[in-house]
């Protein structure tokens, strides 16, 4: 953090702020803003500073607040195979990317990727057991779908998970079978964790190094701030930031525990000074898995997929889970955030959740609904009423409408993310991208998602609404000011005084070009207090 007064001087600000918008300088100390403005009107005491950076006419808008992300599986499957275009395109290719794979490592050791989605690929349909053993017989192999809600194994993992045609669906879950009655090592939901246990944990010390990598990705975005929303097991990734920040990690991170982790374990706790949000690295609460996802056809849906007798999705959470949560969140003032897609798992826990009074400090929503696809009115009426938040990913649309076509048709895909309704109804609402969970190359880019929300067209062309687009204007203050908010970080996601002097300076002016040109702005340089982090053209 900076400890010396600066200035910054002939910028194109945007601050996020309804009541001073535009600036084009500002000063600041100790890592916060003293002042913001217009250069002819800066106090004659702050016009002498000596330490002054010329912005150089540059679009300035404040750090990106990635809502809902999971920095360390992110981190952590950078290092695994990609399997998404433009690496690969085929069950074919993916089959040789596997046997690749397998000339590295020994026998017996497994084998993972990420990214898939059966409609990305040439043939149309999820990998099989079969598939992957073409890739790798005498290792496990585990391929994880771009939801992150099923997955794909081989031969070898489902033998050592203990999985046959005999072993039960779990609660919350599925073993997809064939026409033969055997499993063809597709996992849907709680499924995923029969084999997901099994999986090596990486050393905390890799952890540490690929999440200080991928800091380094996240600030060339211009991301400043992040909600970590947890793993697919067990571990704490409150101390894996802590370690990173120690050797560099920048980002403000609000960490999230998956409750069905933890809720058995009687000794879970969450020390008080950890949830204090003025902390750089702060423990925010809880999350719950409420359904799956759209693209992997398990969304809970208010009415059935088109083309099905009645199938409208997977209810994932139980009752008990979701009053130990809450019981929890409330008796530590906390949020607690519910993953809930389809339109049945939105009403549930705003329905629930309404039947409380609210238990967080002020200006922080005690309960955050996670995607909010397919809302209906009633449940934007009562989260508007109950100061319940939602954070959404129109990366989802842009990069996943050949799913969402195949599983809803165009119709229900155009009422999807209704974003101008969200906000017209009156609900506190913010921005992300649940990178990895999300079929695109480099998942944690902000701006095609902010170029959805503008043109609701999706990256194929598609059209995905275009009566539920907002304006560039209001696309930066959801994934700014209205994040910051709807995930409870103090004193940012705004350019005003007092507030932290995070903010991006980009290649071009994000609110006047084209919006079909959004995606092909970089961000030329991040501040985080104020200090410089990132640099485009800076030799590493």
């Amino acid at each position: 953090m900076s400890s010396d007064r600066h200035l910054f001087t002939n910028g194109n600000i945007f601050t996020s702020a309804g009541d001073q918008p535009c600036a084009d300088a500002m000063a600041v100390e100790n890592g916060r803003i003293l002042w913001i403005g217009k250069q002819p009107e800066m106090p004659e005491s702050l016009s002498s500073c000596p330490s002054v950076t010329d912005l150089g006419g540059r679009r300035v808008i404040p750090g990106f607040i990635d809502a809902h992300m999971h920095p360390v599986m992110l981190a952590d499957m950078r290092k695994q195979i990609t399997v998404m275009p433009p690496a690969i395109n085929s069950i074919e290719e993916l089959v040789s990317a596997v046997k690749k794979r397998r000339e590295t490592q020994k026998p017996g050791e497994w084998i993972s990727g990420w990214g898939y989605d059966e409609h990305g690929l040439k043939e149309q349909r999820s990998p099989s057991r079969y598939d992957l053993d073409r890739g790798c017989s005498d290792s496990p192999v585990y391929m994880l779908r771009t939801c992150a809600h099923i997955c794909c194994v081989n031969s070898m993992a489902l033998k050592l998970a203990g999985i046959d045609r005999n072993t039960p669906d779990p609660p919350g879950g599925e073993i997809e079978r064939g026409e033969d009655g055997e499993p063809t090592g597709v996992l849907k939901e709680n499924a995923r964790s029969l084999v997901s246990v099994l999986l090596p944990p990486e050393s905390r010390e890799q952890k540490v190094q690929n999440l200080l990598e991928l800091g380094g990705l996240l600030t060339s975005q211009g991301i400043t701030a992040i909600c970590d929303m947890g793993n697919l097991d067990h571990e704490d990734n409150l101390p894996i930031y802590e370690a990173a920040a120690e050797k560099g990690f920048r980002q403000h991170v609000g960490v999230y525990y998956m409750w069905d982790f933890f809720a058995d374990d009687k000794d879970f706790h969450i020390p008080p000074e950890l949830l204090d949000r003025n902390r750089s690295i702060f423990a925010a609460g809880l999350k719950l898995i409420g359904d799956g996802s759209v693209s992997g056809r398990t969304a809970w849906m208010n009415r059935p997929y088109p083309g099905t007798d009645g199938e409208y999705g997977i209810s994932v959470c139980s009752d008990n889970l979701v009053e130990s949560a809450v019981s929890f969140c409330r008796k530590n003032h906390c949020q607690l955030s519910m993953h809930a897609m389809g339109g049945r798992a939105i009403s549930r826990m705003i329905d629930r959740a309404c039947r409380e009074e609210k238990w967080t400090p002020e200006g922080i929503p005690y309960v955050r609904i996670e995607h909010a696809t397919d809302p209906s009115d009633d449940s934007l009426k009562k989260a508007a009423g109950h100061g319940i938040s939602f954070v959404t990913q129109p990366i989802f649309l842009y990069a996943e409408s050949k799913s969402y076509l195949a599983n809803l048709g165009h119709d229900w895909t155009r009422r999807c993310y209704p974003i101008r309704h969200i906000l017209d109804a009156g609900v506190v609402l913010g921005f992300s991208t649940d990178a990895p969970a999300t079929f695109w190359a480099v998942p944690s880019d902000p701006f095609p998602g902010i170029k959805l929300a503008v043109t609701r067209t999706a990256a194929d062309g598609t059209d995905c609404g275009r009566d539920q687009a907002v304006d560039a204007e209001t696309a930066v203050k959801l994934y700014t000011a209205g994040a910051a908010q709807a995930a409870g970080f103090p004193d940012m996601g705004m350019l005003v005084p007092g507030y932290r002097a995070d903010f991006a300076v980009l290649s071009d002016d994000i609110l006047n070009i084209p919006p079909e040109k959004i995606d092909q702005i970089r961000v030329e340089e991040t501040y985080i207090g104020g200090e410089c982090v990132y640099r485009r053209n800076e030799k590493k």
